[in-house]
């Protein structure tokens, strides 16, 4: 493989950065929490400023969590301000890197190949990089760290451990620094993809460390973990061989839809089954759109009570179809089979598994070909409207009821609010 270098670009405490700029107020100063506090002092912070997290404040914190002595800000979540502050950097990167070159892994953090570029602007990938975030605080006024590294792993591992120790907050790691400086970081958790779970398993082989993973041999770990060892031995050699180019080239192979909620108080057995309507009505309207077919419909329910179990599953239908009608018929029908009729519900997530174009379904002399026509154009209908009106131009009936959720989550952008409210 070609020698390569990579940046990895984080802006810094993003939502939070964004909300202190458009107030005119320095993150690094001012004390701001991007949560929406109508839901709860039990809500999850999106996100908190530089000058919170020096306090020991924990990112991703709850309300509650943060101390009372400490005065602070907070400013309701606003995805679509958001959207375009990103785009809006996004263009900074264009003017100087190849789309190609650039891959978005969030709305706040990219990766760069700089490797063609360092001879074309005459720059050291450090020089260069900092080039980049100076015009983007420029521009915006928002800080971002840097890590820099040989491939697209040692890049992240630079950003997450090394940058924060440096005083310009970049970081930079070649496979032998890498070694030197990460091999016996712990906790292994802050390593990329290195989650509990596999934390867990490691420790139980007496493995806390990623020099540990390196010095284990192979075989253990690929009975412990199967395939997945690959990559977790790769990672603990410094070893990525994914390029960006080879992220670009990906397809996905997922041939299902999903759709998730957590509700933000107890919904009974009936309220719950109004929540699973609307939102199957809504992953039908994406099949339509997709001009797909489902053969199999799951459900997973999850409650108030952390010590109680999930329930669902997946079951197989007799047929193909994208009839809301008869989709929503299966759903009811393996609800009342599988929630307790006494449950406080928190969590529903639906899905359609199986896709395949619709152009193969297959029909029988019983089928209402007319009825299924008639029924699918009434959906496109339905489609266009909301495309050209808004989300909630076209409401099922479910949506208006006292416990639908419906018509605020369409006002939403991942699942928080997207418009201007005031930032006072």
């Amino acid at each position: 493989m070609e020698n390569k270098i990579y940046c990895c670009i984080d802006l810094k405490s993003f939502y939070a950065s964004v909300e202190c700029v458009e107030r005119g107020l320095d993150p690094f100063k001012v004390n701001l929490v991007v949560a929406d506090p109508e839901r709860s002092e039990g809500t999850v912070c999106l996100a908190i400023s530089p000058a919170l997290k020096a306090l020991g404040v924990k990112n991703r914190c709850r309300l509650f969590e943060i101390p009372k002595e400490i005065e602070y800000i907070i400013a309701k979540p606003r995805m679509k301000l958001y959207m375009e502050k990103s785009a809006e950097i996004y263009s900074v990167y264009l003017r100087y890197i190849a789309a190609e070159d650039i891959h978005v892994y969030s709305i706040d953090e990219v990766f760069i190949d700089l490797t063609d570029y360092l001879v074309l602007y005459k720059k050291t990938a450090k020089s260069l990089a900092k080039q980049l975030i100076d015009e983007v605080y420029a521009l915006t006024g928002i800080r971002a760290t840097v890590g820099i590294g040989t491939n697209l792993f040692l890049a992240k591992i630079a950003l997450d451990i090394t940058a924060k120790h440096a005083e310009d907050f970049m970081g930079y790691l070649d496979e032998s620094e890498f070694k030197r400086t990460v091999w016996h970081h712990r906790p292994i958790t802050d390593i990329w993809n290195v989650g509990r779970g596999i934390a867990a398993r490691l420790a139980q082989m007496g493995i806390f460390d990623l020099y540990g993973v390196a010095k284990c041999p192979e075989h253990i770990l690929y009975k412990q973990f199967g395939i997945n060892a690959e990559l977790l031995i790769d990672h603990a050699n410094g070893i990525e061989p994914c390029t960006i180019s080879d992220i670009h080239a990906y397809k996905s192979k997922s041939n299902s839809l999903s759709n998730g909620q957590v509700l933000f108080s107890d919904y009974s057995f009936g309220d719950g089954l109004i929540i699973m309507k609307e939102m199957v009505e809504q992953l039908v309207l994406e099949l339509v759109e997709k001009h797909l077919v489902s053969d199999s419909i799951s459900l997973s329910v999850s409650f108030s009570d952390r010590n109680a179990k999930s329930v669902g599953g997946t079951e197989k239908l007799h047929e193909y179809t994208s009839s809301a009608k008869k989709l929503l018929q299966y759903f009811t029908d393996y609800y009342y089979k599988k929630v307790p009729k006494n449950a406080l519900i928190r969590r529903i997530n639906v899905g359609l598994n199986n896709l395949i174009d619709e152009a193969f379904t297959t029909r029988n002399l019983l089928t209402d070909v007319n009825g299924l026509n008639k029924e699918r154009n009434l959906q496109r209908t339905v489609i266009d409207l909301k495309h050209k009106y808004g989300k909630n131009a076209v409401l099922m009936g479910t949506s208006f009821n006292e416990r639908a959720t419906g018509r605020e989550r369409n006002k939403m952008i991942g699942g928080h609010n997207g418009g201007e409210d005031d930032k006072t």
